[in-house]
């Protein structure tokens, strides 16, 4: 079995315990703990990452499906993931993986040293093969990467940052090898390690839940104001930004609420595209209907109505919420199929029209 790779971004503190620096959390972990992501554990005064040798999902994918859509149009992204997520949220769609290390092997409870009398009796080397995954390294998914003939690799389908040392290595041989790095990302991390990241990230998309602090601790268990930090971070440090909402009937769907989040939208810059999305019932909340199509049409004209130049319409394909327009003069310019592009009449960076220029990286047609 491959040897444990220490974690960055923690320090040690009285009384035998680590404090994990990685996320907001700031997990305090006595000897044999691990955080709550489920994957950073404690062993012997250090602290380790339970799965920078194993991915559990890896695939190419349109660069559109992040989603970014003013991000090299058209390309495609070689995406990977490991299991865990910092945060718990009732409507992940991707809770198989996101939150399996939490409810497949028994956390905050369990003893990963093995210690006598430990609650779950799960050792280390344990805790190690039963985190599932292929085994991979860093070079090894730029290699792939490269052999898919992808422009870009996504760290994306759980919280990239909670496999961090994986994502920063194997972000650091792509752009030696000519790709990009795109992180798909609650936003719950640390100003720090988003300043250690972002000389080879090239594009965020941030999940933007809610702009009420009370929705984020009882829905997803953490909190707001880190998450707003985090994007200001990374457009401040020249890292390409996209944000998402998932708006959700009841929870976050009022005018108030995506007024108040467009005009943050806003203030990071007129052109950072925002998208809102469709949700459907699933994990821990499917007590809702799906979010109709009229509330994003809504949502859309806030968004527009607060100055953005952008705003998308997401998983409701066909409707025409996935095009982009001319913030100019209203010409359309590239149009999609949900996340498929079908045309980009993008021409050194823009609008053939009325020659007004288009935010973004790499918008040209191909």
């Amino acid at each position: 079995m491959p040897a444990l790779r220490e974690a960055l971004f923690y320090e040690t503190r009285p009384g035998g315990r680590v404090l994990c620096t990685l996320c907001p959390h700031r997990c305090n972990l006595p000897d044999g703990y691990r955080g709550a992501c489920g994957v950073r554990v404690h062993h012997a005064g250090k602290l380790y990452t339970l799965v920078y040798d194993r991915v559990v999902a890896a695939s190419v994918d349109p660069i559109e499906k992040k989603p970014l859509f003013h991000f090299q149009p058209g390309s495609s992204s070689y995406s990977v993931a490991t299991v865990g997520c910092s945060l718990r949220c009732a409507f992940c769609q991707n809770w198989e993986i996101a939150h399996w290390a939490k409810e497949h092997v028994p956390h905050h409870a369990d003893r990963a040293a093995g210690e006598a009398g430990a609650a779950s009796g799960v050792s280390l080397d344990d805790l190690q093969r039963r985190i599932p995954g292929e085994p991979v390294t860093p070079r090894g998914i730029v290699e792939a990467a490269v052999a898919a003939g992808c422009e870009s690799i996504s760290y994306t389908y759980t919280e990239p940052t909670i496999f961090y040392e994986l994502a920063h290595d194997t972000a650091v041989l792509a752009r030696a090898a000519g790709l990009k790095n795109v992180f798909v990302t609650s936003g719950y991390v640390s100003p720090e390690p988003v300043r250690r990241i972002a000389p080879h990230l090239d594009a965020v998309n941030v999940d933007l839940k809610s702009f009420r602090d009370e929705t984020y601790r009882r829905v997803s268990r953490g909190r707001l104001a880190p998450v707003l930090e985090a994007i200001r971070l990374y457009k401040e440090l020249g890292v390409w930004v996209e944000v998402t909402t998932l708006v959700v009937p009841g929870l976050n769907d009022s005018d108030e609420e995506l007024r108040e989040i467009a005009a943050f939208v806003r203030s990071v810059g007129a052109g950072v595209p925002w998208h809102v999305t469709q949700f459907h019932p699933t994990y821990r909340m499917q007590d809702r209907r799906a979010t109709p199509v009229a509330a994003l049409r809504r949502a859309r004209e806030i968004g527009m109505q607060a100055g953005l130049r952008y705003v998308y319409e997401g998983n409701v394909p066909g409707e025409g919420g996935e095009n982009t327009f001319c913030h100019a003069c209203g010409a359309a310019l590239i149009t999609r199929l949900s996340v498929f592009l079908r045309d980009n009449r993008i021409r050194g960076g823009r609008c053939p029209h009325c020659g007004a220029a288009v935010d973004g990286v790499g918008m040209d047609g191909r």
